[in-house]
C-alpha cells in the first residue's frame, strides 16, 4: 500500500529561514533599484509595472479620475491594429508613458501610451509549424519589465530579453526540449533579478516545470519540476522523491503533465513564490497512474523560494485529477480579517469550481466553497483539505457529463480584487463536458506530437449522443461573480448570454471593467453590478483591461482579439455575434473622440460544398470519429470554426484536390497546418474529407432553408 502525504505540507523550518534571512534579503533588494521598483509598484498608480500591476496580483487600480459619476463620458482615445489575426490574451504593461503588449505568434509592440504611436515591434520569428504543439492557439499573455529590459516567453519555448527603448534583443535562451511539444503562452515574472517562466504542453505529453533565469545574463539559476520523472533516473530533490510516492505505474512514459502555464504571485514578506500547477498528462487518472495516488503536484498551488527554487509547501486542489482541473488559474494575495484575526491569505478560483482561501505562509486551508454549480464533489473536508467526491465521477465507461467540465468554472481570464469592497470579482462560467474512456485502443498508449488526453474526444464533444450535446450547449453561460472571500458567498452576480467574457480590472472609481461575449467593453458599478457604460470593440476580447495615467489623464486599455481555446469550443458564437478576429489595442479616456474604422459585415455564410459526398455511412462515421479525435481542438466541434483557424466546411475545390498533400504531407505547414502522417493514413484522410463535405452540405441546406423563410 502506498502512503500518501497530506494534501498540504507545512515546512516549519521555512519560517525560521525567513526570519533569519529577511534582513539581508531586504538589504540586497534595496541596492537593486530595478527590484525595488517592482516591490514598490503600488506607489506608482500611473503605471502598470507587472502582470497583475503589483506582486500580489490583485489587478486593482487606485486611479479614480474615471468613476461612477462620469463614466458615461468615456470615449475612445486611440486604437492600434496588430499585424496578426490569431488570438490575443495579453495584459499590457505600462511604464513611464510606454505600453508593451504582445499579440499572437509572440510578437511584441511598444506603443506611446498617450497617442498609440508605434515605437517599435519585435517578431521572434517563430516557425509557424510550432502551432501544432499549442493546445489552445498561438497566444501570449504578455511581457515583464525590469531595469530597462522587456522579457518575453515565445510560443516555441524561448525566453527573450529586449531593450525597452529600442526593442533590440539583449539575449535569447531556449527553456525547453525542442523535440517535445512544449510551448510558452504565459507572461514571465521578474523577482529579485530573476526572470521566472513556466510552459505549456500537458495535453501533448510533457513533464512540467518552472525555471528562473538571470535578468542580466540569461543564465539559468534553478528549475523546479512539478511532477516526478522516471525513478530509475533518480530524483532532482526531496520534493520529487516525496511526490513520486503518490504516483503509480509508468507515468513518466506519458510525460505526467503539471505544466505551469499561467498563474504566479510573489510575497516579499515571506519571500515565497507561488505557482499554479496544471492538469495531468493524460487527463485520465486510470491511464496516467493506474487510477491510484494523488499525483503531486498536479492541480496544486506550490510555494517555492525564488532564490533557489526550493520547495516549501503545497496545497492540492484536486487530488488525482481526471477532468483537466488545472490550478493554474489566477492566484492573488491579500490581508483579510477572518473571525477577528488578520490573516495573510492566498486566494484562487481554479477550474474545479471551489474558491479557496489559504494561509500563504503555511499552506493551511482556511476556507473553501463552490462558486459555481458542481456535480463532481459535495464539499471540501476542512479536516483533510480534500474534496469529497460524489460516487461514479471517475467512471468514464459511458459518457459522463461533469460540471464544471474541462473549461472550468473559471479559466485563465484574470480576476480582480477591490480592497474598498473586499470583494473578488470572478469571470465565472457554467461549462459542461462529457468524458469517455478511449474507444480507440491506440489512444490508450502515448503518441508523440499529438494530443494525449486519455479520454475520447467523441465523449468530450458528445455529438453522437442523443440529447447530451444540445443539453450541454444550452447550459453554457458566463457571469460576473462578486465574491466575498470571508463569508465565501456571492454578493452580486451579473449574467451574460453565452460563454466568452474577458478578464477584469477594478478601479478606485468604483468601477469594474470587462468585455462581454458580444464584444462590448463594459463598465459596471463594482458595488452593485449595475451596468453603466459600454463600447463595441468590433471583435471579442479575452484578456483583462488595465488602467494607467499619463500627464494627469487616466486611461482604460484592453488588448482585444478573438481566438484561443474558446474560438474552437464556441465556434458558433462568432457567427452569431459576427465576432471576426480583429487583433488590436483599444484605449479610452474621458472625452475621447477617436473612432474605429468602418468595417464590412463579416461573412460567415457557408458556400455550396465543393464536391459531393460519395462515401457510405460506415466511412462517414469513421470520418467523424477521426475528425473529432484529431482535428476538433483546432477546427472546432462538428467542423464549426471559431473564425480564426479556417472553417473546413468552406474549403474550395482546390483545397479538396490537394487534401492528402495537406493532411498527410504537410503542404501548408508554413501556415501552421502540419502533416499527420504519423497518426493518419490516406484512407483516414479521405474519410475525414468526406465527413467535412457532409457537414458542409448540412450547414448549406440549413442556411438556405433559413434564407427562404
Amino acid at each position: 500500500m502506498i502512503a500518501y502525504p497530506n494534501i498540504f505540507k507545512i515546512v516549519i523550518i521555512a519560517s525560521l529561514l525567513v526570519a533569519c534571512t529577511s534582513k539581508s534579503t531586504d538589504s540586497n533588494i534595496e541596492k537593486d533599484s530595478a527590484s525595488a521598483r517592482l516591490l514598490n509598484a503600488a506607489s506608482e498608480p500611473q503605471n502598470w509595472l507587472t502582470h497583475g500591476r503589483t506582486y500580489d496580483e490583485q489587478r486593482h487600480s487606485p486611479l479614480d479620475q474615471i468613476n461612477t459619476a462620469n463614466v458615461n463620458d468615456l470615449g475612445l482615445a486611440w486604437s492600434f491594429d496588430m499585424t496578426t489575426k490569431r488570438g490575443v490574451e495579453a495584459t499590457p504593461i505600462v511604464v513611464d508613458g510606454v505600453m508593451y503588449v504582445t499579440g499572437s505568434w509572440s510578437i511584441v509592440y511598444a506603443l506611446d501610451a498617450k497617442s498609440g504611436k508605434l515605437l517599435w515591434d519585435y517578431d521572434p520569428q517563430v516557425d509557424r509549424a510550432t502551432a501544432v504543439k499549442a493546445c489552445c492557439d498561438v497566444v501570449n499573455r504578455g511581457v515583464a519589465y525590469y531595469g530597462g529590459n522587456v522579457y518575453l516567453g515565445t510560443i516555441d519555448g524561448r525566453l527573450v530579453a529586449l531593450d525597452a527603448t529600442s526593442g533590440k534583443k539583449a539575449w535569447d535562451v531556449l527553456t525547453v526540449d525542442p523535440t517535445k511539444s512544449y510551448t510558452i503562452t504565459g507572461a514571465p515574472r521578474v523577482i529579485k533579478g530573476k526572470v521566472v517562466i513556466g510552459n505549456g504542453g500537458a495535453e501533448m505529453g510533457v513533464r512540467g516545470y518552472v525555471s528562473a533565469y538571470d535578468a542580466i545574463t540569461g543564465e539559468m539559476h534553478w528549475r523546479f519540476y512539478t511532477v516526478p520523472g522516471n525513478p530509475a533516473d533518480g530524483f532532482e530533490n526531496d520534493a520529487m522523491k516525496m511526490a513520486a510516492a503518490t504516483w503509480n505505474g509508468e507515468w513518466w512514459k506519458w510525460g505526467g503533465g503539471g505544466t505551469v502555464w499561467d498563474s504566479m504571485a510573489y510575497d516579499p514578506e515571506f519571500d515565497l513564490l507561488y505557482i499554479g500547477v496544471g492538469n495531468g498528462s493524460p487527463w485520465n487518472h486510470k491511464l496516467r497512474s493506474n487510477g491510484e495516488g494523488d499525483n503531486l503536484f498536479l492541480a496544486s498551488i506550490v510555494a517555492i523560494r525564488p532564490d533557489t527554487g526550493d520547495y516549501v509547501w503545497h496545497y492540492q486542489t484536486t487530488p488525482g485529477e481526471s477532468w483537466d482541473y488545472t490550478a493554474t488559474q489566477h492566484i492573488m494575495l491579500a490581508d483579510l480579517v477572518i473571525e477577528g484575526k488578520l490573516r495573510k491569505v492566498l486566494m484562487q478560483a481554479p477550474k474545479n469550481g471551489f474558491f479557496y482561501v489559504i494561509d500563504r505562509k503555511t499552506g493551511e486551508l482556511i476556507s473553501a466553497n463552490n462558486y459555481v454549480d458542481i456535480n463532481w464533489a459535495s464539499h471540501v473536508d476542512m479536516k483533510t483539505g480534500r474534496p469529497v467526491e460524489l460516487p461514479g465521477v471517475r467512471d468514464f465507461s459511458e459518457p459522463k457529463v461533469i460540471t464544471p467540465g474541462s473549461g472550468g468554472g473559471h479559466n485563465w481570464h484574470p480576476m480582480s480584487y477591490e480592497p474598498e469592497t473586499g470583494l473578488v470579482y470572478i469571470p465565472a462560467q457554467n461549462f459542461l463536458a462529457s468524458y469517455l474512456d478511449p474507444q480507440d485502443p491506440s489512444d490508450k498508449q502515448y503518441k508523440p506530437d499529438t494530443s494525449n488526453l486519455g479520454v475520447d474526444m467523441m465523449g468530450l464533444a458528445a455529438p453522437d449522443q442523443p440529447g447530451i450535446r444540445p443539453a450541454m450547449r444550452k447550459m453554457f453561460n458566463s457571469f460576473i461573480l462578486a465574491w466575498d472571500p470571508i463569508t465565501q458567498k456571492a454578493v452580486w452576480q451579473f449574467d451574460h448570454k453565452d460563454v466568452g467574457a474577458s478578464g477584469m480590472v477594478a478601479t478606485a472609481g468604483g468601477l469594474l471593467f470587462q468585455a462581454n461575449p458580444q464584444g462590448y467593453l463594459t463598465a459596471y458599478n463594482s458595488r452593485t453590478g449595475e451596468k453603466l457604460w459600454s463600447h463595441w470593440l468590433q471583435t471579442n476580447a479575452m484578456a483583462a483591461p488595465i488602467s494607467y495615467q499619463v500627464d494627469g489623464e487616466q486611461y482604460i486599455a484592453i488588448a482585444a482579439g478573438w481566438g484561443g481555446g474558446y474560438a474552437t469550443i464556441l465556434g458558433g458564437l462568432t457567427a452569431q455575434y459576427e465576432l471576426k478576429n480583429r487583433s488590436r489595442v483599444l484605449v479610452y479616456k474621458l472625452g475621447g473622440t477617436s473612432k474605429l474604422p468602418v468595417i464590412e459585415k463579416s461573412n460567415f455564410a457557408i458556400p455550396s460544398p465543393a464536391g459531393m459526398v460519395t462515401a457510405d455511412n460506415t466511412v462517414l462515421h469513421q470520418g467523424m470519429l477521426l475528425y473529432h479525435r484529431n482535428c476538433q481542438l483546432c477546427h472546432g466541434d462538428r467542423a464549426v470554426s471559431g473564425g480564426v483557424i479556417p472553417d473546413l466546411r468552406k474549403s474550395s475545390k482546390a483545397v479538396h484536390d490537394m487534401w492528402p498533400g495537406i493532411v498527410i504531407g504537410g503542404a501548408l505547414k508554413d501556415g501552421g497546418m502540419v502533416g499527420f502522417s504519423n497518426i493518419l493514413d490516406m484512407k483516414d484522410a479521405e474519410a475525414i474529407r468526406q465527413y467535412i463535405l457532409q457537414e458542409a452540405a448540412k450547414a448549406y441546406a440549413t442556411q438556405s432553408a433559413s434564407e427562404k423563410k
